[in-house]
């Protein structure tokens, strides 16, 4: 009788893999279901955010199944990277050989956990298989004019000595390693992304299934403004610099300009002067910040006066030129008309440096004097000392002046992305090979198709250091050139590896495909993506990049749709307190036992609740949890202990239980085998059938809204009180009616239970001699008469404060529940003696009764 996982998991993981339970064809007579999580990369062991990801994708995926979809539901990996590399370096291996090994390891962990996944359409984006497809896609955008090469200052981390493109960089640092990141100047391949920043972001406006957050950020970094671009002529030159100001109305009050160190006039105006020495220094110095914190309001102002001016167009003031730190070349045109009156960091760059404030916009009702401001005015106002626009209310002005500007043609409306260009350039080993070849007489040329994989030579020497090591490998670099025939060299960098999961889900579709990177019917029939799931650190990584890649793909003729996944659930983050010790420091659970440190036995430090991660040791492993409890345990506990799109705070004390409750289960379950092998006849208490009828359909009902909303925890919950209630019901159980609809509710259990607990229903499926395997069962119906009781709660409110409930037939009417609450003795304690101001009733719900 007693609930042993281990001596059923097994069975019913091989028993499907066996009988390929989950694999799928395509099928035009049924509803398609494509359920998605992000695949992981293949770092040698599934942590407990796995689990939580895995867990929640699987109950959607095996409910669906019993709800009649054709559900396709995938797994691979995101094979590539930097981290096989560096693994390689440290252990004298090959990064193919370390990705292989934990490939296999963690498909084993994951086969442990029960998960519905058809693994015939298994994907490895290290394959040549894999990134063929991916370089036909690239030279198909190159042929598009969506891939260039330029030199540009980029992201570079020292630490993995590759650069980054601006979405993974982090506070200054590598968003991979944690490394410092500096600026610097090389070549690098870039896609286009910018052609698509209007649509990216318009798109946004109807994707409904996605989370406000996640579009918000999507929204903030493509970052679409509406504004003017305008010449600034360079003193004595023939040269201009162009801004991109949203405040053409402030034009009046510019005093200086701001460019970025990272301008490509910066250099050029330093040159041939005296201070070019000292401005080339504080370019460079510049260049080693982080951006982000470059921009930040409290970070200090920095300029370095070029020497040269330029002539503001509207009223010829002689503005000189600094360069400055908080302006970026990622926004706008990397040039600044600075306005100090109107723009605080203006402001604050003019009183450090001594420079012009000057009034362009006065306020309705107050008299700015430039020495008396303590801060920029960036409100509404009219325009003074404006020539022609003297008096202009400010927003007309903004139009006014751009305009007046445009026919003398020093000026354009325009609008601008702060998106930028994607980077995808890696001087890394363990990636795509970019398929182009350079050949200095006809310059960049496409791999022609039929050469296609140019595939990674397996005898490169890996050391972490000093660019490429593809360069170093004479047998790979050195080629022909396809137009010419005269020796040329191949391109050495590799692929962002956000290029391999831009476009993974669209290859599970068809993963055996010879000809093209997907069957184009396959395609079209099971995208989009009908659930994704993962964490919202992808928002504007991978997410903004898939969606990118599924409209280039779209215009390039490969499918019909316009967006990669309709529904989108981000999952929180597994966390766990912390324990240290002062000599050893961060200790393992299990090193922190009662109190103590277990190497020195002094106090263990209880510390915050934080993201688990091997760094802290607050981890809990899956391979531990599954040999003590059972992988139905560890899936049940890690739905129930929080909302999806929650945190989740470990506890041990859940995990037990979870435990137990799937013991109670095992148990009402057992003791009733005889029951559900049998059919039975009609009669009983009738009250006590409608009792069981209502638990059973309400139930039901329940757990089929809770998991469409994707309520899992609360759905779990549900279950837990339908057993307190069969317990109860098993010991009531008399006639023949009354043990049917007991036998009813019981098969309903073991069917809602099981996306959640697979194994362990199966088993009692299976004990009770039903025909078909659960997990291909139909998913029960709800009578929704049976979900209603004769008897409805009322809340009864004394001056709308909540002071007792009463117990009303349904549909109660009107005099007789007033009557109920009059009569009610904690009703009567606020009733007695006062005068009845108003009574408000709501039926079935709520009666109001206000005093004086």
């Amino acid at each position: 009788m007693r609930y042993n996982p281990a001596e059923i998991e097994h069975k019913w993981q091989k028993k499907w893999e066996d009988d390929k339970l989950f694999k799928v064809e395509a099928d035009n007579s049924k509803e398609k279901f494509y359920c998605l999580e992000m695949f992981p990369y293949p770092s040698g062991k599934i942590h407990m955010g796995h689990v939580r990801n895995y867990a929640i994708g699987d109950v959607i995926s095996r409910f669906k199944f019993m709800k009649g979809f054709n559900v396709i539901h995938p797994m691979g990996w995101d094979a590539f990277g930097m981290p096989a590399e560096n693994a390689a370096i440290e252990n004298k291996s090959h990064p193919a050989i370390w990705t292989k090994s934990n490939i296999a390891y963690m498909k084993t962990q994951l086969k442990q956990l029960g998960l519905s996944y058809d693994w015939d359409r298994e994907i490895a984006t290290c394959d040549p298989e894999y990134y063929k497809w991916e370089q036909l896609i690239v030279i198909k955008m190159f042929e598009k004019g969506l891939v260039y090469k330029r030199t540009s200052h980029l992201n570079w981390c020292e630490s993995c000595q590759t650069v980054l493109a601006n979405e993974q960089v982090e506070d200054g640092k590598c968003w991979r390693c944690d490394g410092e990141v500096r600026i610097k100047e090389l070549d690098g391949w870039y896609f286009k992304i910018t052609d698509y920043a209007e649509e990216l972001l318009s798109c946004t406006e109807s994707m409904d299934g996605w989370p406000k957050k996640v579009l918000t950020m999507q929204q903030n970094w493509i970052g679409k403004s509406f504004g003017a671009e305008i010449d600034f002529a360079i003193e004595n030159t023939d040269e201009k610099i162009t801004v991109f100001t949203t405040r053409a109305d402030t034009l009046f009050g510019a005093t200086f300009m701001s460019i970025a160190p990272e301008h490509p006039a910066a250099k050029r105006l330093l040159s041939g002067t005296a201070q070019e020495k000292d401005g080339l220094v504080f370019i460079e110095d510049i260049l080693k910040e982080d951006k982000i914190n470059r921009m930040a309001d409290d970070k200090e102002k920095k300029g370095f006066f070029t020497g040269k001016y330029v002539m503001n167009p509207l009223n010829k003031r002689r503005m000189p030129v600094y360069i400055a730190n908080f302006v970026l070349m990622d926004y706008g045109t990397g040039a600044v008309m600075a306005v100090p009156a109107h723009d605080q960091r203006d402001f604050e760059f003019a009183k450090k440096y001594d420079l012009d404030i000057v009034i362009a916009i006065m306020p309705e009702e107050q008299e700015l004097v430039p020495e008396a401001m303590y801060e920029a005015y960036t409100g509404p106002g009219r325009l003074v000392d404006a020539a022609q626009f003297e008096g202009m209310h400010n927003e007309k002005a903004k139009t006014e002046v751009v305009e007046f500007l445009a026919e003398k043609g020093m000026a354009k409306s325009t609008v601008n992305f702060r998106l930028r260009d994607w980077q995808i350039s890696r001087q890394r080993y363990w990636g795509a090979p970019i398929p182009f070849i350079n050949c200095p007489k006809c310059g960049t040329v496409p791999v022609p198709e039929d050469q296609l994989p140019v595939r990674l030579p397996e005898d490169v020497e890996l050391s972490g250091t000093g660019g490429s090591p593809l360069r170093k490998s004479a047998a790979f670099l050195n080629t022909t050139c396809p137009k010419c025939g005269g020796a040329a060299e191949r391109e050495t960098d590799t692929m962002d590896t956000f290029v391999e999961s831009s476009w993974y889900f669209l290859r599970y579709c068809s993963p055996k495909c010879e000809t093209a990177p997907f069957e184009k019917n396959e395609a079209n029939y099971w995208m989009p993506v009908d659930q994704y799931i993962g964490g919202i650190e992808h928002a504007i990584l991978h997410l903004l990049y898939s969606r990118f890649f599924t409209k280039v793909l779209r215009d390039l003729g490969y499918i019909n749709f316009d967006e990669p996944f309709k529904r989108l659930l981000t999952q929180g983050m597994v966390c766990k307190e912390t324990y240290k010790c002062e000599e050893h420091g961060w200790l393992f659970p299990e090193e922190a036992e009662g109190g103590k440190c277990c190497k020195c036995g002094k106090s263990a430090t209880v510390g915050r609740v934080e993201k688990m991660s091997k760094s802290k040791k607050n981890v809990v492993d899956p391979n531990k949890l599954i040999q003590q409890y059972g992988a139905d345990t560890a899936r049940l506990f890690i739905i129930f202990a929080a909302p999806p799109e929650n945190e989740l705070e470990w506890s041990d004390q859940g995990v037990e239980g979870s435990f137990r409750f799937l013991g109670r289960v095992w148990r009402l379950v057992k003791n009733n085998l005889e029951l559900l092998q049998q059919s039975f006849g009609t009669g009983g208490d009738e009250t006590f059938i409608k009792e069981m009828l209502y638990h059973t359909h309400s139930t039901i009902k329940k757990v089929t809204q809770d998991i469409d909303k994707y309520h899992l925890n609360t759905a779990v919950a549900a279950l837990m009180e339908f057993v307190n209630f069969l317990y109860k019901a098993e010991t009531r159980l008399s006639a023949d009616g009354e043990k049917q609809v007991f036998k009813d509710a019981l098969t309903a259990l073991l069917k809602l239970l099981n996306p959640f607990t697979p194994h362990i229903t199966e088993e009692l499926w299976e004990e009770a001699e039903m025909k078909e395997i659960l997990s291909r069962s139909d998913w029960p119906s709800y009578v929704e008469e049976y979900t209603k009781t004769d008897e409805v709660t009322v809340v009864v409110q004394i001056n709308g404060k909540v002071r007792s409930q009463l117990s009303l037939p349904r549909d109660c009417a009107q005099d007789d529940a007033f009557t109920a609450a009059f009569l009610d003795e904690k009703v009567k304690g606020y009733t007695d003696g006062k005068e009845i101001v108003k009574q408000i009733f709501v039926p079935n719900k709520l009666i109001n009764i206000v005093v004086k």
